[in-house]
């Protein structure tokens, strides 16, 4: 009887050992198979752009490939779920623009907070306010006195109700006390049409998203959403809507900042194989090119850093959004303290 005792002693000494061991031999052996990333858009826009070229980057390093799948629909709320349907599934990521993904919960399309998240920030694109080539209005100034003068008269086009577009339109009306009129389009692209045409007075759309146009000179940049000016290829500057309104220079910048998200509860061995992979993505060549003409900066955040950012700039977007009667939730009931 001893004998035998000692025997299942033994065979669970070893299978207490194998258990414990499990967490880090799955991690040694990651990824055996390819990696999903879904995209809660549509193809082709700055989101997606910007998670194709990582995933291909961190494929290269791991020896997988990142398989893309476009899941839009409520204001990325969609995709996003599909994800945290899949928790603690390690070869299931979400690329996201964490504007959108900060404004969920306040625009009552999703309950989920960044602290539930594992993050990694790629990509950053600054808001610009912009007008068609012959606009009566030549600077800043020149459309926030036009706002003064005539009241929810003076049109913005922006890809919709809790966008990047409108988040910037209304930290600018608020900051500058002044009134203006929203006009939703079906994306980014048809709201900068509407500017080109004369649709409506401006856009307050992303930089990556009309580069091409500033050059060019079919769109006036009137002011960028950054601390510091910025310069075009062609040498045009843009100014820092801080010289015009001030008071916003606090919750600079603002823009999309794109990365990868996982829901939390992945093992901490992989986690790093995640990390080391995404550090390595920053530094591939097609990766920068790709940042380099688009009009992307490189944040390169990793998920310690990325958290704080995230928190920091939900408490912008969600304020913003909520004082402008946009947002059909407070805050308060998330715990989204003010900026």
């Amino acid at each position: 009887m001893r004998k035998r005792g000692l025997i299942v002693l033994a065979a669970m000494a070893a299978a207490v050992l194998v258990s414990g061991c499990s967490g880090g031999s799955a991690a040694g052996k990651y990824p055996e198979r390819d990696i999903n990333m879904t995209v809660p858009f549509n193809a082709g826009g700055s989101t997606d752009l910007t998670g194709r070229v990582v995933g291909e980057a961190m494929g290269r390093n791991l020896g997988v490939n990142f398989v893309v799948t476009n899941t839009p629909g409520a204001g990325g709320s969609v995709g996003t779920q599909s994800v945290l349907n899949a928790k603690k599934d390690v070869y299931t990521m979400l690329a996201d623009g964490l504007l959108s993904f900060t404004s969920m919960p306040v625009m009552d399309t999703l309950k989920t907070l960044p602290d539930e998240w594992d993050i990694w920030l790629a990509t950053f694109t600054p808001n610009i306010i912009a007008v068609k080539a012959d606009s009566p209005y030549e600077t800043i100034e020149d459309l926030l006195q036009a706002m003064r003068d005539d009241p929810g008269q003076i049109s913005a086009g922006t890809a919709g109700p809790g966008s990047a577009g409108q988040i910037a339109a209304e930290m600018l009306a608020t900051a500058a006390g002044v009134e203006y009129k929203h006009v939703p389009y079906d994306g980014g692209n048809a709201a900068i049409v509407a500017a080109l045409s004369g649709e409506v007075d401006f856009a307050p759309q992303l930089f990556v998203e009309m580069k091409d146009m500033l050059v060019s000179g079919d769109l006036r940049a009137l002011a960028c959403y950054s601390a510091e000016d910025m310069t075009l290829e062609n040498g045009v500057v843009i100014p820092s809507i801080t010289k015009a309104v001030p008071e916003l220079a606090s919750k600079l910048p603002m823009g999309e900042t794109t990365g990868l998200l996982m829901p939390k509860g992945i093992d901490d061995g992989i986690l790093e194989k995640i990390d080391a992979s995404f550090e390595e993505a920053l530094k591939d060549e097609a990766f920068l090119d790709f940042c380099a003409t688009k009009g992307f900066d490189v944040t390169g955040m990793s998920r310690q850093d990325a958290a704080e950012y995230v928190n920091g700039l939900q408490f912008v977007v969600a304020w913003t959004l909520y004082d402008a009667g946009v947002a059909k939730v407070s805050p308060e009931e998330f715990d989204i303290p003010r900026p």
